[in-house]
């Protein structure tokens, strides 16, 4: 059926154009119920509707839809004639020339506006010049030229910041037939050669193009290809298991995964993608191919044995590699074996070492047994079991540590021990025993003890022989002692201080020493005993040092009630107080001079009678031989309250009634040599000494008119210039004494300090201020000792000073302190 009433013809070149006008055709088509109704065919239903029946009879021959699309280049179009005629030509045959192509089927000439002719096969200027580029713009306004300008082109550079664009237009290169781009070799022109070179050759590239080209082509020969075999070694397989044995690891994951194989005809069902990789092709899995009419049957076909023989061949491959793998382990296992052998044989060695050791150990131990039977003719000794120990310390010093040595101990060294104290009196004979008791220290102490405490007795032997044989007998001395008597038994624990443990000596002075020294005191009296108590309380400060602290309290207190009917005339105070003086701290010390005796010193400077012409000096005597054992500020002030008053005041009415100004003068300077430096260095007693030397310039220079001594008034200026060149010497060389001690006292810090506590400290500032600081005799806070700080009370706490308020302690500075005191 022909549908040319539907379709026109263009007369120049043939083309079909659909018309859309209404025809005649149409109308009466339209209401024909009876029309041939057109059926869709199969080129129809693939190529589209306007695809034309094969057998139709029209001017124009119907177009084939199934002829591969060609490309030609330099936009030139084939019409449908020559489609026609290349529809039997083969790939390899040349291209139609120009001149060949009829007239009528010339394509028209493209209206591009530029100079690009049909028959060139590029453009004008190409790789040759570019002075014709872009004069095509002389049709057109030029736009693009004068952009390209502004923005900074120069004809005959490349594009780009740096003109790395290219110079020339790219060429167009024609193909020698229809096949695909690349199947005539390479297209690139001598342009793109040059601005954009390549590594590889060409050459090269061709040649991996007709070597995978002839994988798709017959053999030329027509001969069968032979089967290539691959021969593998055993150690190659040996390699292969090594290598699938290291990946196997990464894989563990994968092998429980199920897979389902529907390549085959039937569904098959995998556990791991290994059977995948290791699966047969079983000849009944493949479907058999029909023979072409160019195949041959093949001669020798048995797929059933050669898949029995693959079969057979990984079998063997696997097996290989499993020997291989069992026989590497065996040979680390050899190894293995070698290496624990060896380790035995040393284990071995030492437990026969060790036991050799121990063996001539027992026999040592044994023999000392026997030699301690009563009936032995060769009894042991304590020296030569020091020495047997030695023995097995030195040349055993393994086995010697790890023996139960407590045990040992009793059952040796403690009979012998009893034995060599049994006659033992510590005070005739205080270093007896010292020697061997130090060297069995040596031998059965132990090293690694970390505290020196009763409980260590059943872990250490020497605390043990020190607490069961040596600590009875010297109860024993103990309880027969006279507290009085104190030498020998200070220079027994002297003897002894360096062997006995420490926990032992603590318990000696705390449990039988000072509680006979607690009883001696309260029974002393000090106005009926006629032996001083410091004569057998002093000799045990080095050994126990503050344990006597307790003791201080009721000694002070008995000196006190003494000293209530003392008077200064009697000099034995001074003897019984003066030991004490380094002994008390310096606190308490000042706090009982000031009550017992800076009073009674008063009572005697007010009883002092101050007469020129008759002095008696024995009560200002008794006072100035106090003054090592006072303080400068406590003198200080009972000069001041009790005797400069009435100095100056017998000075003022001496020089009121005509003295002799000589006299005056030797009366100065004899009471002044009667004070010590220290005390002539106190600003209090050098202004009293300068008060007076202001009264007698006074006296002199006020006498005017009256009879005045002749040189008088000299000798009071010169006297005056003297004594304070004196007291500017005396500052100046203080001063001096003060630097070279503040120098010494550095390079000591530097070298090292004593370090003392928060008491020590604050008793320091008390004294520089002249405060009074001292205990409370049996008065507590939370457990803390109270103190008395001028007229404040107070408590130590970790550092910190708590000052007693209106109803609670209130923690203060130590320069607070110092200020509310004063």
């Amino acid at each position: 059926m022909s549908m040319s009433h539907l379709y026109g013809t263009d007369g120049d070149d043939g083309v079909e154009m659909e018309s859309f006008e209404v025809s005649d055709w149409d109308l009466q088509n339209e209401f024909n119920p009876h029309r041939q109704r057109h059926r869709q065919t199969k080129e129809e239903a693939t190529y589209g509707e306007r695809a034309l029946e094969q057998n139709s009879l029209s001017f124009c021959s119907s177009r084939d839809y199934s002829a591969p699309v060609s490309f030609v280049s330099a936009g030139l179009r084939k019409g449908a004639a020559e489609e026609l005629s290349d529809e039997d030509s083969d790939d390899d045959e040349k291209p139609v020339k120009q001149e060949e192509i009829p007239k009528e089927f010339v394509p028209k000439k493209l209206k591009t506006g530029g100079n690009f002719k049909p028959s060139q096969k590029g453009f004008v200027g190409g790789s040759k010049s570019f002075v014709d580029f872009g004069s095509w713009e002389r049709h057109t306004k030029g736009i693009g030229q004068k952009l390209l300008q502004k923005m900074g082109y120069v004809p005959g550079r490349g594009l780009g910041k740096n003109a790395q664009g290219i110079i020339n237009p790219i060429e167009a290169k024609q193909r020698k037939g229809k096949g695909a781009v690349g199947a005539y070799g390479s297209e690139r022109t001598p342009q793109s050669l040059q601005d954009f070179p390549v590594v590889d050759s060409e050459e090269e590239a061709e040649e991996e193009f007709q070597k995978e080209l002839s994988q798709w082509r017959k053999d030329p020969n027509g001969g069968k290809k032979k089967p290539k075999y691959s021969y593998k070694t055993v150690e190659e397989l040996k390699a292969k298991g090594r290598i699938n044995k290291q990946l196997a690891a990464p894989q563990k994951e994968l092998s429980q995964v199920k897979v389902i194989d529907m390549t085959g005809r039937e569904q098959k069902v995998y556990y791991s993608y290994s059977q995948i990789s290791h699966k047969h092709n079983i000849p009944d899995d493949s479907p058999q191919q029909p023979l072409g009419k160019d195949s041959k049957p093949q001669g020798f076909a048995l797929p059933e044995l050669e898949h029995n023989l693959q079969l057979l061949i990984d079998i063997t491959e696997q097996e290989i590699i499993q020997s291989d793998r069992q026989l590497q382990y065996e040979r680390d296992m050899v190894v293995n074996l070698s290496h624990e052998i060896q380790k035995m044989a040393e284990v071995l060695s030492h437990e026969e070492k060790a036991i050799s050791n121990l063996s001539k150990v027992l026999d040592m131990v044994e023999e000392c047994e026997r030699r301690m039977q009563p009936g032995c003719e060769n009894p042991l000794t304590l020296d030569e079991c020091a020495k047997i120990f030695e023995t097995l310390q030195d040349k055993y010093y393994e086995e010697y540590r790890m023996s139960d040595r407590v045990d040992l101990a009793v059952a040796i060294v403690y009979p012998l021990m009893k034995e060599y104290f049994k006659n033992w009196d510590p005070l005739k004979d205080c270093t007896y025993g010292t020697e061997i008791i130090a060297k069995w220290k040596s031998l059965l102490e132990n090293d690694q003890l970390l505290s020196h405490s009763g409980q260590d007795l059943s872990t250490d032997a020497f605390h043990r022989l020190m607490w069961e044989i040596w600590m009875p007998y010297v109860r024993n001395i103990v309880a027969r002692w006279q507290p009085r008597n104190c030498g020998s038994m200070v220079d027994f624990l002297d003897s002894w201080v360096n062997v006995v443990p420490v926990w032992i000596l603590d318990n000696i002075l705390d449990q039988l020493i000072f509680p006979k020294l607690q009883k001696e005191v309260e029974s002393w009296n000090p106005l009926t005993d006629t032996v001083p108590i410091h004569s057998w309380i002093h000799p045990w400060l080095p050994l126990m040092q503050a344990r006597l602290e307790p003791l201080y309290s009721p000694i002070r207190n008995k000196l006190a009630n003494a000293l209530q009917k003392w008077h200064p005339s009697d000099s034995s105070a001074k003897l019984i107080l003066q030991p004490w003086k380094d002994v008390f701290t310096p606190g308490s010390w000042e706090a009982f001079m000031v009550k017992n005796i800076v009073p009674k010193l008063g009572m005697c400077l007010n009883e002092l009678i101050i007469n020129p012409h008759q002095q008696h000096m024995d009560a200002f005597y008794w006072v100035i031989d106090w003054e090592g054992m006072i303080s400068v500020s406590s003198l200080v002030g009972l000069l001041e309250k009790h005797f400069f008053p009435k100095w100056l005041q017998v000075l003022c009415s001496w020089l009121s009634n005509s003295p002799n100004y000589e006299e005056i003068t030797k009366w100065y300077l004899g009471w002044k040599s009667m004070f010590s430096d220290q005390v002539l260095a106190h600003p209090s007693i050098k202004d009293k000494f300068n008060e007076a030397l202001d009264i007698m310039n006074r006296a002199v220079s006020s006498s005017v008119g009256g009879y005045m001594q002749p040189g008088a008034r000299e000798n009071i200026a010169y006297l005056t210039h003297t004594e304070r060149r004196k007291d500017f010497q005396y500052e100046a060389m203080q001063e001096r004494r003060e630097a070279e001690n503040m120098a010494q006292r550095g390079i000591g810090a530097a070298a090292g300090s004593v370090p003392m506590n928060f008491k020590d400290l604050i008793q320091t500032k008390a004294e520089e201020h002249n405060i009074v600081f001292m205990p409370i005799i049996g008065k507590r806070h939370e457990g803390k000792h109270l103190y008395t700080f001028g007229r404040i009370v107070i408590y130590i706490d970790r550092g910190v000073v708590f000052v007693q308020g209106e109803k609670t302690w209130v923690p203060t500075s130590l320069q607070s302190l110092i200020d509310m005191a004063k």
